[in-house]
């Protein structure tokens, strides 16, 4: 067996699914990564704006982390457990309540569930279900939630479902998102419309399933104003409100989930993603103690609960969630993002900023251009995607932990890609 740092590229075309894609659009051999830079096997360093797609907001290889993940592995610690208890479970747990739950006023039970963001929708649909005793479930227009089947229900990206070979389950009632109808109309009324009306055709929903930042929509960012609302019309018909904090949350917004500070408190919320700290599987769902109904084994999976995650996680909140200073640094970088996203968008007649804290992009009106400039930033040393309906919005996602100097170089590397791929726009800027 080979044990060269190098590969062969032909081995991925000759084995590995068609069904690959990042790999499409960064087209070399990784072979190391720290913090918020990546290696390839040629030994050249990228800057990453991806983390596996916000599931690295600590960054690559937390040294903290990896000694503890070394040591509970050198010592024996439990591997795998089903869902027994173990001792790496019970200190994230009461970690989990001291840091997270408790200064932030939640009463929430945690639900181990399969290792994906898409497990943890699925068991907040089926439970929504069975605590309401209703079918549908509704999803917002340009929402992402998973690639299994119940998830992919309620995710709209039509490529997405595409996949499914046209199965797609029933039960999910689509309503447009708070951008959706344009400016000046607010989908709300329509929905509250139709919910007051017993002739409309739409029953009352067993949840309404939100992403409060759309990650693979187009990171459209809901206003609280929208937020209350909808959590308002949810109570008043009788409703579950589940919000979907996979791609948002673990600080990626600015706080630990993305509903902070909005004035509500979801009955279910999906985490996984960036919650085992160090890029391990680890997916879970938070629900309120009324709603856990469920019969021992009714929801369950072999890797439900990662121990090796447990570590990690605890870890991770250990030292960046213990106190404030974690967070006012995301706030500093978030505001250096808004002001050279601002910058790039002035540079692309009719771009826009979306999104908000450190999961910001600029719509730069067509996925041609903005895929024209990940492309360009990848050759030079800069790993970026899109996103939208159209891949129209080019996507930052650097770690939250990148150093200052790194993180504006790489808005240096980005704003350069789209003057250069957008060389006829504003030469006022070109000229700085």
């Amino acid at each position: 067996m080979s044990t060269a740092k190098s590969a062969e590229p032909k081995i991925f075309a000759r084995r590995e699914s068609e069904a690959r894609s990042y790999c499409r659009a960064f087209d070399t051999v990784f072979t190391k990564a720290c913090n918020a830079t990546m290696i390839d096997a040629e030994g050249r360093e990228y800057t990453d704006f991806l983390a596996g797609c916000s599931s690295l907001n600590y960054g690559h290889n937390d040294p903290d982390m990896k000694t503890a993940l070394i040591e509970h592995i050198a010592g024996d610690g439990i591997a795998h457990g089903l869902d027994m208890f173990t001792d790496t479970k019970q200190a994230f747990l009461e970690t989990f309540e001291s840091l997270i739950l408790e200064p932030r006023g939640l009463p929430h039970k945690l639900m181990m569930t399969g290792p994906t963001g898409t497990n943890a929708v699925e068991a907040a649909l089926k439970l929504a279900r069975k605590v309401t005793g209703r079918t549908e479930v509704v999803a917002f227009t340009n929402g992402f939630h998973g690639m299994t089947l119940g998830a992919l229900a309620a995710t709209g990206n039509q490529g997405k479902r595409g996949g499914a070979g046209g199965i797609i389950l029933p039960g999910v009632t689509r309503m447009p998102y708070e951008d959706a109808l344009g400016e000046g109309a607010d989908p709300l009324d329509f929905l509250e419309t139709m919910l007051d009306n017993p002739s409309s055709g739409i029953e009352a929903p067993a949840a309404f399933l939100i992403e409060l930042i759309q990650g693979e929509g187009g990171l459209t960012a809901a206003s609280p104003a929208f937020v209350r609302r909808l959590a308002s019309i949810a109570k008043a018909h009788g409703s579950l409100l589940i919000v979907d904090d996979i791609q948002a949350g673990i600080g990626r917004c600015g706080s630990f989930f993305s509903f902070e500070e909005m004035g509500v408190e979801p009955d279910m919320v999906t985490l996984a993603k960036s919650f085992s700290g160090f890029g391990l599987p680890f997916a879970g769902l938070l629900l309120r103690p009324e709603h856990d109904i469920w019969k021992p084994a009714e929801h369950n999976g072999t890797f439900r609960g990662n121990t090796h995650a447990f570590v990690t996680a605890r870890i991770a909140l250990e030292k960046f969630w213990a106190d404030g200073q974690f967070q006012a640094e995301i706030a500093e970088k978030s505001a250096l993002l808004t002001e050279r996203l601002g910058r790039i968008a002035g540079m692309i007649p009719g771009a826009k900023l979306k999104g908000r804290g450190m999961m910001q992009g600029v719509d730069v009106g067509g996925g041609e251009l903005a895929g024209a400039i990940c492309a360009e930033c990848f050759a030079n040393g800069l790993i970026i995607e899109t996103s939208g309906a159209h891949d129209e919005v080019v996507k930052v996602l650097a770690p939250l932990t990148i150093p200052r100097a790194q993180f504006e170089a790489g808005l240096d590397t980005l704003e350069a890609a789209a003057r250069h791929c957008a060389p006829t726009n504003n030469t006022s800027i070109a000229a700085e």
